[in-house]
This record gives C-alpha cells, structure tokens and sequence, in this order.
C-alpha cells in the first residue's frame, strides 16, 4: 500500500520547542490549527475542551498572573520584568480547557480526548513550521491561578501550550525500542 501521507515522518521529526523566533502567529492560524486538532477520538463527540489564547499583550498579563501567584507561594525565583520578557518572548500561550465531568469514567475518556487533541494541534503546527512547548506546570492546577484565567469549578487545564516559530530546533534524543515494552501473548491463557 502506497504511502500518501507522511505521517511517520512528521511525529518522528517533531520537537518541543522552548526558545521562539520574535515574529507573530496569526490569530487564525491558531484557529486553523485547533480547529484540525478538533478531530481528535472523543467519545460520543462530546468535544470537551475550550481554550484560552494569550498573545501580544495578553502574554505579558499571563506572566504578571504567573509571577504574582509563584511570589505568594514563595516558589518565585524571577523578577516580574524577568516572568513579562520571558512569557512576552513567546508568540501565543494557549490553555486548554477541560469540563470535569463527575462521572470517573468520562472524566478520564476526555482526559484522553484532550491530550489527543494536543498531540493532533503539535503536529499540525509542526507541519506548518510553528513549535510547541506542552506544559502541565503545578501552578495549573492552583485555585487562585484558575480564577485568574477565567477558569470556573468544574473545569480543569490540561495544559498550557506555547506557541511560535522555532528559533532554535533541539536534535532528536533517542527512544527506547519499542520491543523492549511489550509483552506479547500469543496463545489461550489457561
């Protein structure tokens, strides 16, 4: 069977990006791009996810957000000019959000669904020339953080997302082999 896509080729060659070229993602390319990463399995296609964009000035804000919450944890190491250049140095920010659905179960599914959909957004960047550094920093989950971000009971951020183009692309590190992880059961089990 003839390969059409090389989809192989493309999730082998991807990178986290963490240092980004000073130029602007079109706010409708970030749509482009969430809107294909939309395709993600969801079960029953409950689509259970939002998002927040910073950029431009927003990214500044989210540093301001960041630092002043980091500071009244005493986990703070940067000065607030050091957070603003750091968070104003990357092009777009992106929170993904994630209704809690009670139900264990469901809950988990679009859990599952979320970091499908991240996965899906990363490659599309990549496709595109844009890089993505996935972060699930501890601050995500802290109650004043979430008020800050507009972030209500019974939602949850899976991520935060940064978002440009790479102005430096790390080289692959190596992976385990695959066969090293699986267990193969190929015959009845008494």
């Amino acid at each position: 069977m003839e390969n059409k896509y090389p989809m192989s080729q493309l999730i082998t060659d991807r990178r986290t990006i963490r240092k980004f070229k000073n130029e602007a993602i079109e706010t409708e390319i970030l749509e482009d791009l969430l809107q294909v990463a939309s395709w993600a399995p969801n079960h029953k296609l409950k689509e259970p996810w939002r998002f927040i964009i910073y950029k431009d000035e927003g990214s500044k804000a989210l540093g301001n957000i960041i630092f002043d919450i980091a500071s009244k944890a005493g986990k703070m190491k940067k000065s607030p000019e050091d957070m603003k250049n750091y968070f104003s140095s990357i092009p777009a920010h992106i929170l993904v959000v994630m209704p809690e659905d009670p139900q264990p179960l469901l809950k988990e599914e679009d859990y599952a669904a979320n970091n499908a959909l991240i996965q899906n957004f990363q490659l599309a960047a990549w496709e595109r020339g844009i890089g993505v550094f996935w972060k699930s920093d501890g601050y995500l989950t802290l109650p004043s953080f979430r008020e800050a971000v507009g972030v209500v009971p019974g939602e949850k951020i899976v991520a935060i997302l940064h978002v440009g183009y790479p102005d430096m692309t790390p080289k692959a590190q190596e992976r385990t082999k695959v066969s090293e992880k699986i267990t193969l059961i190929d015959s009845a089990i008494n």
